[in-house]
């Protein structure tokens, strides 16, 4: 992947698809390689009802674990 897409769902998903298998170990690298900033990408997503999870280690919806 080259770049991170704009779109927010796709967005989610590729984010969690790249930790889940394992390509970064941490939001925080992940958005390294990506010449973006963790709160950029938590406030972006914020906007559309995905939250960080740092349990998970992974973007949920607001409200799902509730």
């Amino acid at each position: 992947m080259d770049y991170l897409p704009k779109d927010p769902v796709i967005l989610v998903s590729s984010v969690n698809m790249l930790l889940r298998d394992e390509e970064f170990d941490t939001l925080e690298s992940l958005c390294y390689a990506f010449s973006r900033t963790p709160k950029d990408i938590k406030d972006y997503l914020m906007k559309y009802g995905f939250v960080w999870s740092e349990r998970q280690k992974q973007f949920r919806p607001i409200g799902y674990d509730q």
